[in-house]
């Protein structure tokens, strides 16, 4: 690949909402993010930057995934949980979707779906496809476990951060 497709990706990249694609042509092989991964630390009013795994911070309103799993959940707690999501899910890690797109399970209409529920992933494996600006987007786990739930409707939109599947780590 050359200097100038380089610089027409790159470009093409920074004019779109895409945050990171990945090209392999040969042995040659390229990986651009826009932005880092980020997340929102409770009790913080800042934003940290960083590969910190989801799991490790929590919703105000839901208990930390440490904390006893006999307390009971109040009322409020179960309006606070992201939606698709049920009280008892906190023990479970949620995959959430890093771009605005279009979310599809299987690689083509025709082919099986990437991942069902009860279908052992590790790390690396393929979830399924977001697609955003005509460019397909391969999500993949950042776990090993269990899919306990998808969140998701195939080939329907989904937004930045939406929960798109729960994975029982254990």
């Amino acid at each position: 690949m050359d200097l100038k497709t380089i610089r027409n990706l790159l470009k093409l990249i920074a004019e779109n909402e895409v945050n990171e694609v990945e090209i392999e042509e040969g042995d040659f092989k390229i990986r651009v993010k826009k932005r880092p991964d980020t997340f929102m630390r409770e009790g913080s009013g800042s934003m940290y930057m960083g590969s910190q795994q989801p799991q490790e911070y929590h919703l105000p309103g839901n208990p930390p995934s440490a904390a006893p799993a006999a307390s009971a959940a109040s009322p409020a707690s179960a309006q606070d949980a992201p939606a698709g999501t049920a009280p008892g899910d906190d023990k479970f890690v949620t995959v959430r979707s890093p771009i605005v797109g279009t979310f599809y399970r299987s690689p083509s209409p025709e082919s099986e779906f990437f991942v069902n529920v009860g279908d052992t992933v590790s790390k690396g494996n393929v979830l399924c496809i977001i697609e955003a600006m005509k460019i397909m987007n391969e999500i993949e786990s950042e776990y090993s476990g269990k899919i306990v739930k998808i969140l998701a409707e195939n080939s329907q939109p989904v937004e930045f951060d939406q929960p798109l599947f729960l994975i029982d780590p254990s």
